[in-house]
């Protein structure tokens, strides 16, 4: 093709979206923030034991090149020069695990998913460690509770545990890193001189970073009795860490880095105190711009089990079909705490419960139900977040794959009294890890200005009920809440498996934490 027939658009930027169901590979216009194209490709899950959940990091780097390859041949299928993409950005699954040989290049153990619960008995150990057997004894400063769902936890039990990542360690041929400092390592070389580096969203969620000083904390790593050494350089989320040294794309710098849920506060543009977003997919992330602090919890997950384990559905989508027909949960509500409660209740021992059951009651309700059960643990996180900010959100951005479902959204518009907006253009993701490699030094071609800025076009729910009945509906939803607590113990039972978790991967994760971080400018999340 010649030159002159390819369309002219201007600077572009790559952005990598390496989820937990899927990898994604998206190119955007900088000028615009228009998506220009894309391609996906699943990810596999294994569950070797009850409880377990890993990927292969090698599959997972497999994708992204395959994304990034069928990409540039979609975007030459449109006469799009792919020369014109200046940057690279990556967003990941957080707080997901590996470690790899730097020597020979390939990982030395599955990584360790997000949502993995094997570390429970870790967990109890090292709270043995701690005056009180405080689990918010770092709190100050991580942010964060001794918990199975950060990364210090599961690589502990690496090192516990697999004897090949001993002897790794060792010899000094480990290197540790979440998704994003794997990928960024491999694109720019690997053996051969990658680069082992991750950025501060990221290293904000293991648990050995000291959120005041930026950096590894000597005293968490000593605590968790990992060595520093094998822990990647912890850099800004925007500024170029290498440049990719293999593909259709060789040469271009990866210049931007967040994890996924901090890319999506940035790609909603979430740039002012004050502002949130909640991501609803296979998890449900809370996130707000809290200045110098924020909150973090976790709740669980009800759509896929009604459609997996229930059979109450075939499909997710029928879910808002049913709760649409039925129009009330009739007194009926549903606590999804299939591994737990998290914040604000940090309660490992609560299970999963529906209560309010009458005869009357029938799967439409409890498809209601479910759906209510989402937005109720936002509006707990909600009202943590406004206490704890002291700004109150006067409406909530949305993005994310459930936010297809109408119910669902005015829902939660009606659960919270303020309206919920959607934007048009649901891949924040990618667009926050897009924007942040754009605007890095040495690339700009993404200004970050709010007058620069493209206005985003929005569908908007607006609250339909009046505020006693959504106070009255809360207030029976944390009464079923307090009934599911005290339901397991860490006992092992008798039959031998040491696992009293449910193995589904499951998790509607409401994160709240502050992630604005463009060049230097980090403020933590710090839990409350």
């Amino acid at each position: 093709m010649a030159a002159s027939d390819r369309v002219a658009l201007g600077p572009l930027v790559g952005s990598i979206d390496q989820g937990t169901s899927s990898s994604r590979f998206l190119v955007f216009n900088a000028k615009t923030a228009e998506l220009l194209s894309h391609h996906q490709v699943e990810i596999q899950q294994k569950f070797p034991k009850e409880g377990w959940v890993e990927q292969d990091p090698k599959e997972i780097l497999k994708s992204v090149y395959e994304c990034v390859e069928r990409t540039c041949e979609k975007l030459q299928q449109l006469n799009i020069d792919i020369t014109n993409i200046k940057a690279i950005g990556v967003s990941n699954q957080r707080e997901t695990t590996v470690v790899w040989d730097k020597i020979t290049g390939e990982p030395l153990y599955n990584a360790i998913v997000w949502l993995d619960l094997r570390t429970q008995s870790t967990v109890e150990r090292l709270l043995k460690r701690i005056p009180g057997n405080n689990k918010s004894f770092f709190k100050f400063r991580t942010g964060l509770p001794l918990s199975t769902y950060f990364s210090a936890v599961k690589l502990r039990w690496l090192l516990d545990n697999v004897e090949e990542i001993r002897q790794a360690v060792d010899n000094g041929r480990a290197m540790f890193g979440t998704i994003d400092s794997w990928l960024i390592w491999c694109l720019t070389g690997g053996k051969n001189g990658g680069v082992h580096c991750t950025d501060v969203t990221n290293a904000s969620r293991t648990m050995l970073f000291n959120i005041h000083s930026l950096d590894w904390d000597p005293e968490l790593c000593q605590f968790f009795d990992i060595p520093m050494e094998i822990l990647p350089k912890v850099r800004s989320s925007s500024e170029i860490y290498g440049l990719m040294k293999s593909g259709a794309l060789t040469g271009v710098p990866i210049s931007g880095c967040l994890g996924d849920q901090s890319a999506a506060l940035v790609g909603q543009m979430c740039f002012q105190d004050g502002q949130a977003k909640n991501t609803y997919g296979t998890g449900c992330f809370l996130l707000c711009n809290t200045g110098q602090k924020g909150s973090v919890a976790i709740a669980g997950a009800v759509v896929r089990w009604l459609r997996d384990n229930l059979g109450i559905v075939k499909t997710s989508q029928e879910i808002e079909k049913l709760a649409a027909e039925a129009g009330t949960s009739y007194g009926c509500y549903f606590v999804p705490a299939f591994s737990g409660l998290y914040a604000p209740y940090w309660e490992p021992s609560a299970r999963g419960i529906i209560c309010g059951l009458t005869q009357f009651t029938n799967k439409k309700h409890i498809a209601f139900a479910a759906l209510e059960a989402v937005c109720f643990q936002t509006r707990e996180i909600l009202d943590a977040m406004n206490k704890d900010c002291g700004i109150p959100l006067s409406q909530l951005q949305v993005d994310g794959g459930m936010t297809n479902n109408k119910v669902l959204m005015q829902l939660q518009s009606d659960i919270l009294c303020i309206p919920v907006v959607k934007p048009s253009m649901p891949e924040t993701t990618a667009l926050g890890a897009a924007m942040a490699a754009g605007a890095a030094e040495g690339v700009g071609i993404w200004s970050l200005n709010p007058g620069d800025l493209t206005a985003v076009t929005c569908e908007r729910f607006e609250p339909q009920i009046n505020p006693e009945e959504s106070e009255y509906r809360y207030a029976r939803w944390k009464k079923a809440v307090m009934k599911s607590m005290g339901w397991e113990t860490s006992e092992a039972p008798s039959n031998g498996d040491t696992s009293i978790f449910c193995s589904l991967p499951l998790g509607f994760f409401i994160m709240s934490s502050m992630v604005m971080l463009i060049g230097a400018k980090y403020v933590s999340g710090n839990d409350k």
